[in-house]
């Protein structure tokens, strides 16, 4: 009998051949006998692989809507044909070569198999890609799903002695044709619905356009952020040697009332204590890695985009080192937990027990744990791939490492008429904390502790009076939330854009993200590479044409976030056969539905858009406001206004207000030449070239 087993790529497939003994290379496959004629093959092992999604769904040319027509939306095929993966060659997209070359391969070895084993990741898109291969060679041979999370020797034999057949997993792949469907009924009518409306080519996603809403939002709410000044009060005391810095807990909006509550605080000489609240807290470890959290670590401490991070771990999983990555979940079985000492073993590293069980629950673990270490030993590592490693194994050590305890104190002092704070913390014992002593702990949600370390706490009580040492004004002021890094942006998505603080809040939430694990990194480089956003430094801001698509789209159900997420735990819900798969179609098409007329809507703005004003240099009413440009279209004018000035798009309103009335409101946030933002009003010259004109210059005349 011959067996048939595919991966997902070629790496994985000389891995399992070795273990099954299929030595024998062969064009796209490798064989278990030494015959290099298939036909004789006989008994064994025949391995092959796939080389990602060989199989696609057609567009919708295939279906007969070559054409956009708006009388043709939405687009919404009865049944989806498959195609292979297709490539652009010249001005039309071509069946991939070597795509075409690999199917050839795989069905001559279906054919030749009895049966088969899909060794493709053990995923939701894992599965997808072996379902659409074996749909669309229109195979019926028997198959059993290998289902491991490393590729150590251990672990593949392992899974090959507990194989489970091919329908065990079929809500999962009715999950990820869902997916796979409702982002091409999404994606492909409301790029075509917009891009008919406003006569343009447009790109937009059911994950990539909440994503580019979420940057454009906050990057204009940083933009337009008014900065306000506050005053503060403080004080200093002392007691058992220590010296003592109290924060006042008013905010004064007005520096005359700050100054006079100074001065009245400083006619007293003496605080009293008001209150003292102590407690000895257990803080436990963080969490083992999920490939987000991996990824956000990743940003925030070594600059890493989160698809670097994910080629990084992808490639230590093929190494063997390091389990699969592509996981959503921080946590491990009570099995894998059995295993942690030898693990802690093979890597060297010794831990005393009881091992810390805070990263441990069966319940939280669904397809993969969380991503640990295999205990084999690492050879011939990249720098970047030993940074990810190390990150991996000292999570690892940090998560079974006894609670850190701390003693903490919070104090509030008055004057009778102000009260004023006080925070310190003693370290009892470190705990998981001494794995990286010294290193930056900063915590996950990139707040640094506001407290004060000390060696050893005040003693101080309730109705205390101590000697007031100085007191002063500090000047604040209020910021405006920080744009998003690439670490901010992977929570925003796993959160569906809401700003979270709670941590159990938090947690429910995050199963309520847009997109996955696995498809967050690939979202964020496909709004790159379609020049929605861009990477500023540390950064994520939407591009000029990111924030016109945001301008556009804002308030329609395409950039709705929550939305967005409440699908993917419709997807869930079919993966854990809690919903039909046929419910979530109907929910879709109905979206779609909305999308189209929401967007088509926008066709009869477009004249709207582009009004016509009377020109200043020719007088004729012939000046029309452009995407990029304002200008006379009256032969042999030559009057024009570039819309984007300094880094920031003129407005249809400050266009209008230029050419009536010579000059615009006062532009926040123009960016210089040398990268300073300052304010400004555009002003028309006599010669009908524009200029500034900064208010301080405005006053002195």
């Amino acid at each position: 009998m011959t067996t048939c087993i595919i991966a997902e790529k070629p790496s994985v497939a000389r891995d399992i051949a070795r273990i099954v003994g299929a030595s024998n290379k062969q064009e796209g496959y490798l064989a278990s006998t030494p015959s290099a004629d298939f036909q004789l093959e006989g008994s064994g092992y025949v391995v092959t692989w796939a080389m990602g999604h060989l199989i696609a769904l057609a567009m919708p040319e295939a279906y007969g809507f070559s054409a956009y027509k708006a009388e043709d939306l939405p687009i919404r095929p009865n049944t989806f044909q498959l195609v292979v993966r297709q490539v652009r060659k010249d001005k039309e997209y071509i069946s991939d070569p070597a795509a075409l070359k690999q199917l050839k391969v795989i069905r001559s070895c279906f054919d030749k198999a009895d049966r088969i084993i899909v060794a493709t990741d053990a995923g939701r898109e894992g599965e997808l890609i072996f379902r659409y291969i074996y749909q669309y060679l229109d195979c019926r041979k028997p198959f059993d799903r290998l289902w491991i999370s490393s590729l150590t020797d251990r672990a593949i034999r392992e899974g090959l002695s507990n194989l489970k057949g091919g329908s065990h997993y079929d809500n999962l792949y009715h999950s990820a044709k869902a997916r796979s469907e409702a982002d091409w009924l999404v994606g492909i009518n409301a790029s075509r619905a917009l891009s008919i409306a406003r006569r343009g080519g447009y790109s937009l996603g059911r994950v990539q356009t909440p994503t580019l809403a979420m940057v454009c939002r906050r990057y204009i709410e940083n933009r337009d952020f008014s900065s306000a000044p506050y005053w503060k009060l403080s004080v200093h005391t002392e007691k058992e040697g220590m010296s003592l810095k109290a924060v006042g807990c008013k905010d004064y909006e007005n520096e005359a009332l700050a100054q006079t509550a100074l001065a009245a605080l400083r006619s007293q000489s003496r605080l009293k204590v008001e209150s003292v609240a102590k407690q000895v807290a257990h803080i436990s470890p963080p969490l083992l890695y999920d490939l987000t959290a991996l990824q956000k670590e990743a940003n925030r401490r070594h600059g890493f985009s989160a698809d670097k991070t994910l080629s990084i771990a992808q490639s230590l999983y093929e190494k063997k080192i390091t389990t699969y990555p592509r996981t959503g979940s921080r946590y491990i079985s009570e099995d894998v937990f059995e295993e942690v000492p030898v693990l802690l073993r093979k890597i060297d590293k010794a831990l005393s027990n009881p091992l810390n069980r805070h990263s441990v629950d069966n319940a939280k673990v669904t397809d993969h744990h969380a991503i640990i270490p295999t205990g084999e030993t690492p050879s011939g590592l990249s720098v970047d791939e030993a940074t990810i490693y190390q990150m991996i194994v000292t999570r690892f050590l940090e998560a079974f490492s006894p609670d850190s305890e701390e003693e903490r104190m919070q104090v509030k002092f008055t004057d009778g008429t102000n009260t004023f704070t006080w925070k310190a913390c003693r370290q009892i014992s470190l705990g998981w904390k001494d794995v990286q002593q010294g290193a930056d702990t900063q915590n996950e949600n990139g707040k640094e502790n506001e407290e004060q370390t000390l060696s050893a706490l005040p003693s101080l009580t309730e109705g205390e009076v101590l000697s007031l040492l100085n007191a002063e004004i500090t000047e604040h002021k209020t910021k405006p939330k920080p744009l998003y890094t690439e670490a901010t942006l992977l929570s925003a998505m796993e959160n569906a854009g809401k700003d979270v603080e709670d941590a159990e809040s938090k947690k429910a939430m995050a199963e309520c993200g847009i997109g996955t694990p696995a498809t967050r990194a690939n979202i964020i480089e496909t709004l790159i590479l379609r020049d929605y956003i861009r990477r500023n430094k540390k950064t994520i801001i939407p591009t000029e044409k990111g924030l016109a698509v945001y301008e556009i789209v804002k308030d329609k159900k395409i950039a709705n976030a929550e939305m967005t997420g409440s699908w993917e735990l419709a997807l869930a819900a079919i993966e854990a056969r809690q919903m039909p798969a046929e419910k979530f179609a109907q929910g879709i098409n109905s979206y779609v539905g909305t999308i189209c007329e929401e967007l088509l809507a926008l066709a009869p703005q477009v004249q709207k858009s582009y009004p016509t004003y009377h020109c200043p240099k020719c007088g004729n009413e012939s000046v029309g406001i452009y995407t990029k440009v304002a200008k006379c279209r009256h032969e042999g004018c030559d009057f024009h206004i570039f819309r984007e000035v300094c880094g920031t798009l003129l407005t249809e309103g400050n266009i209008r207000d230029l050419i009536t009335t010579g000059r615009t409101p006062v532009l926040k946030g123009l960016t210089s030449k040398a990268g300073k933002k300052f304010n400004a009003r555009l002003v028309l010259k006599d010669d009908y070239t524009t200029t500034f004109e900064f208010e301080q210059n405005k006053k002195r005349k």
